[in-house]
C-alpha cells in the first residue's frame, strides 16, 4: 500500500487541513492548480445606512447625519438620503394660537354680528340661538370629561325657550324659562338611577345658569328700540377688554394676575383692559345714550373687570376638567364656549347698567 506523496496530486500536504472549516469558502482553483485551495474568510460587513433624518422643527433646518459621507463611500450607487423640506412656521402668539386664523374667523364672526343686528334685529336672535347651543354641547361634553353627566336634551330644549320667552316676555320670561328648565333637568336625570344623580343635576342646572341665562340677558338688550345699538355697544367694549388686555399684556406685561388659573394674564394686561374700555365706554355713552362722562368710566372699568373675571372662570372650569379648550369648530380660538366666556357675564351687566345710566 503507497503512501501518498506531498507531490502527487490529491495528496494532504503536513499541517494542512483535509476538509475547509464551516462559515468558510473556497476560492475556485484555476486550470492546472494542484496545489490547496486557501479558505476565503466573509467580507466585513458594510456600515449601516443612517437613519432617515426627522422631521424638522418649525423653525430649524434639516441637518444630514455625520456619517453620510461613510456611507456615500461604502455605498457608490446608493442614492445620497432625501432631505426633508423644512416645514414653514406659522404666526402664533403667546398663548400659542394662530393669529392669522384667529384673525379671519374673529372678523368673521363680527361681520355675521353686526350685519344681522343692522339688517333685522330679529336675525341676531337667529345668529344668537345657534351659538348659544353649540356653547351648551360644548360645554356638556367638556363635563364628561370631569364625569359629569348633565342631561342635554332638556338644556337644548330649554335655551331655545329662555331666548324666546325672553323676546316676547322680558325679564320675567327669562327667568321663568330659566326655572322651568332647571326643573326639566332634575326630573330628566331621575331616569338614569341614583348612581352620581346630585352630581349630574347640578352640573346640568349650572350649564342652564352658565349658558343660556346669560345668554338671555343679550335678547333683552335687543328688545327697546335701539336694542341693536345697546348689544353693539356691549360686545364692542367687551371686544376692547380682549384687544386692550392682548396688547398691554404682550409689550408691557411682567406681573401674573392668576398664574395657577391662566400664566398668561396680566396685571398690565388688566390695566390695558379698563383703559381701553373706559375709553370707548365714555365715548359711546356719552354721543349715542347723551349720559353723563361718568358713566361711561364706570362701565367701562365694570365691563373689563366682568370681562376678566368670566375669563378667568372658564380657564379654572378647564384646568380643572384637563382640557385645553371647550371645542374645535372656531380655527384659531377654540370652541364657541371658548368665546362667550367674557361675553355672557358681560351681558347681564351691562343690561343692568344700561337701564340705570340710559334708560328706555
Amino acid at each position: 500500500m503507497t503512501t501518498p506523496s506531498a507531490d502527487r496530486p490529491g495528496s494532504v500536504r503536513p499541517g494542512a487541513e483535509p476538509f475547509p472549516r464551516l462559515g468558510t469558502r473556497r476560492a475556485r482553483p484555476a486550470d492546472g492548480d494542484t496545489g490547496p485551495v486557501p479558505a476565503v474568510r466573509p467580507a466585513p460587513p458594510l456600515p449601516p445606512l443612517p437613519p432617515r433624518p426627522g422631521t424638522p422643527a418649525a423653525n430649524e433646518t434639516a441637518v444630514l447625519p455625520d456619517d453620510t459621507a461613510a456611507f456615500v463611500t461604502a455605498h457608490p450607487d446608493a442614492e445620497e438620503p432625501e432631505q426633508p423640506a423644512p416645514v414653514a412656521a406659522k404666526a402664533t402668539g403667546r398663548a400659542g394660537r394662530d393669529l392669522r386664523a384667529a384673525i379671519g374667523v374673529g372678523l368673521g364672526l363680527a361681520a355675521a354680528i353686526v350685519a344681522s343686528l343692522l339688517v333685522w334685529r330679529p336675525a341676531f336672535l337667529a345668529v344668537l340661538a345657534a351659538a348659544v347651543l353649540v356653547a351648551v354641547v360644548e360645554l356638556t361634553r367638556a363635563l364628561r370629561a370631569g364625569q359629569f353627566h348633565p342631561p342635554l336634551v332638556p338644556l337644548l330644549v330649554g335655551t331655545v325657550a329662555m331666548g324666546a320667552l325672553a323676546w316676547t316676555r322680558g325679564p320675567t320670561g327669562l327667568m321663568t324659562g330659566f326655572f322651568l328648565t332647571a326643573l326639566a333637568v332634575v326630573a330628566w336625570r331621575l331616569a338614569d338611577g341614583p348612581a352620581g344623580y346630585r352630581r349630574d343635576a347640578a352640573a346640568g342646572v349650572l350649564t342652564a345658569l352658565y349658558v343660556p341665562l346669560l345668554a338671555g340677558f343679550a335678547v333683552l338688550l335687543l328688545v327697546p328700540e335701539d336694542g341693536a345699538a345697546r348689544v353693539l355697544v356691549f360686545i364692542a367694549t367687551v371686544v376692547c377688554s380682549d384687544v386692550g388686555g392682548y396688547a398691554a399684556g404682550v409689550l408691557f406685561g411682567k406681573h401674573p394676575m392668576a398664574p395657577s388659573i391662566s400664566p398668561k394674564k396680566s396685571w398690565e394686561g388688566f390695566a390695558g383692559s379698563v383703559l381701553a374700555c373706559v375709553l370707548l365706554g365714555t365715548l359711546v355713552l356719552t354721543l349715542t345714550f347723551h349720559a353723563p362722562w361718568w358713566t361711561g368710566v364706570v362701565f367701562g372699568v365694570a365691563i373689563a373687570a366682568t370681562a376678566t373675571i368670566g375669563d378667568l372662570a372658564e380657564s379654572l372650569i378647564k384646568r380643572d376638567l384637563g382640557i385645553k379648550d371647550m371645542g374645535t369648530i372656531l380655527p384659531g380660538h377654540g370652541g364657541i364656549m371658548d368665546r362667550l366666556d367674557s361675553l355672557l357675564p358681560c351681558a347681564a351687566l351691562s343690561y343692568l347698567l344700561l337701564s340705570v345710566f340710559a334708560p328706555v
